[in-house]
């Protein structure tokens, strides 16, 4: 099998620790295909994210099968020192062989975040949660806890966002429109666009919650803690405000881009800048990546070329945001995945440098081998 360079420079950082050390796969500058752990097995993090605590990276992700979508093992988590070199440290949060449980063993995990509360000492896990035999109906939030990085996390509940409650960002009239799904059962037209824009989701979903599907976590310089995810039918995209213990929402909320099918979100900032990349809703296919930026994490925000350049760039260089982490040194580092839905266990991964242009908007090239 080929061998590749598996370098991340960042100025001064390098990671020259990973040249040679595996095949098929990269950190950083040539897409990954096949990425080993150090035991020599594929490693299974999909729709992840990194945690950084005391030291060392803390990659979780789901558990996807050879074949088919269901979850039917967990979140998995690694760990690093550099990224480069990843140990596999077990199944982080397991399905449950209970009967009946939310996160029965045929359910569906998806884009597992972990967040760190410096006030509980608890490490909090947010994730998107389909039923068993349900398909893509239940749009839940799940929430698990552990007291160590690695787990086992203890799975504490799922549920929508905010039942009862509307975003802070619609308006008196919106709050008070008649609005009946009913009426609007032809998509895409011009008076179900504006429907939609009103908030004719979120009415039908206000009882019960909103929606919530493709997700990711931040936790800002003051501590606080949000919930970015996909809503209404995944036409919308929210950001809803965590609890100081990051384990509910405190029923703060607003709504972005109504009707703009984003999805795959991934947060975060840069010199008071919050910066957003998100993908359109093509399934399992590329497509070009959206970006968004704002003063303050309430708004406004608004919409900017993509970031990507080069060979490829209209289509994300074949991936699919998932995060971005924050290195030291104010470098920042997008991760993406290259999905395979004819095996999804072996999708691979993309990671590439964020830089920053002359006019301050963010700059990712694409992979070189």
């Amino acid at each position: 099998m080929k061998r590749f360079i598996l370098m991340l420079l960042f100025g001064s950082l390098l990671l020259a620790s990973c040249k040679g050390r595996q095949e098929g796969t990269t950190v950083g500058l040539v897409l990954p295909t096949e990425w080993k752990d150090i035991s020599g097995e594929y490693i299974n993090a999909h729709g992840g994210g990194i945690l950084s605590y005391e030291g060392k990276y803390y990659w979780f992700g789901e558990h996807r099968p050879d074949k088919g979508f269901v979850t039917e093992v967990g979140v998995n988590c690694y760990s690093s020192e550099n990224l480069c070199d990843w140990k596999y440290e077990g199944v982080a949060l397991s399905v449950s062989s209970e009967p009946g449980s939310e996160i029965e063993k045929g359910c569906i995990m998806e884009r597992p975040k972990v967040v760190y509360n410096a006030k509980t000492g608890k490490f909090v896990m947010w994730f998107h949660l389909e039923l068993k035999g349900q398909g893509y109906a239940a749009a839940r939030a799940g929430v698990a806890i552990s007291d160590t990085p690695t787990g086992p996390y203890r799975f504490l509940h799922s549920g929508r966002v905010n039942p009862g409650i509307y975003p802070e960002n619609m308006t008196q009239e919106e709050r008070e429109a008649k609005l009946d799904t009913a009426q609007y059962q032809k998509w895409w037209t011009p008076e179900w666009r504006k429907a939609v824009e009103c908030g004719l989701f979120v009415h039908r979903d206000l009882a019960g919650g909103q929606m919530s599907r493709d997700m990711t976590l931040y936790v800002d310089d003051d501590g606080k803690a949000y919930h970015i995810y996909s809503s209404e039918e995944n036409l919308t995209l929210q950001i809803a405000e965590l609890t100081d213990d990051y384990q509910k929402h405190s029923g703060r909320y607003i709504r972005l881009f109504p009707g703009g099918h984003n999805e795959a979100p991934a947060i975060f900032k840069r010199e008071g800048v919050y910066w957003m990349i998100c993908s359109g809703c093509t399934g399992w296919a590329p497509n070009e990546a959206r970006l968004f930026s704002a003063p303050s994490i309430w708004g406004p925000w608004k919409q900017h070329p993509t970031p990507f350049v080069g060979e490829g760039a209209d289509r994300t260089f074949g991936g699919q945001s998932t995060y971005v982490l924050a290195l030291p040194g104010n470098r920042l580092l997008f991760m993406g995945d290259l999905w395979k839905p004819e095996s999804l266990m072996y999708s691979g991964y993309l990671w590439l440098p964020i830089s920053f242009g002359e006019e301050g908007l963010p700059i990712i090239s694409g992979p070189r081998s």
